[in-house]
């Protein structure tokens, strides 16, 4: 929630999820008083659990079940929060579709937020392989596009205690 932190956002900007899952992030900023507030994920099991959790708070078209490189939601959003979807992504194809996917679906001067697995975090998540970054390499993808706002390394700690170290960059797409 943080990261949401000096971006000055009125409380009606709208917030979608990336790879939302059962992410308790929605609820945290229902809770601090954002009211458009959606979710993304692959994973319809997922959002329907979320969509029960979250049920009479935001409405049911607020949930996206989409591959994020196909994603567009007919509309667009001030922030796009990603933590944890992009690594996945691991050749440049599929992140220049994710960019593309996120300039659809994100409004002029709106923010992005990504987390992505650092250089020296881990080489697969779920039994998947993903791909590593640093804020150079996010820059690659992102720059041409979007402004850096400001970039941190973070260490995650996981339920079962180990660590796992992300880089998290904050971009504005101009006006």
């Amino acid at each position: 929630l943080d990261l949401f932190d000096g971006l000055k956002l009125a409380r009606h900007s709208s917030i979608i999820d990336v790879g939302s899952g059962a992410s308790v992030l929605l609820d945290s900023l229902l809770e601090v008083g954002f009211r458009d507030v959606a979710g993304l994920d692959i994973s319809s099991v997922a959002l329907d659990r979320l969509k029960e959790r979250l049920a009479g708070k935001i409405p049911d078209e607020s949930f996206y079940v989409s591959d994020v490189l196909e994603f567009d939601s007919g509309r667009t959003f001030d922030v796009w929060h990603d933590r944890a979807v992009f690594h996945f992504l691991t050749n440049a194809t599929d992140q220049a579709l994710y960019r593309e996917s996120v300039l659809r679906n994100l409004a002029p001067k709106g923010t992005l937020i990504i987390a992505t697995f650092a250089l020296d975090g881990p080489e697969q998540c779920s039994g998947l392989p993903v791909a590593r970054h640093d804020i150079d390499s996010l820059n690659e993808v992102f720059s041409k596009d979007f402004s850096l706002i400001d970039s941190q390394r973070r260490i995650h700690r996981t339920p079962w205690g180990s660590e796992q170290p992300f880089t998290i960059a904050r971009y504005r797409r101009p006006g």
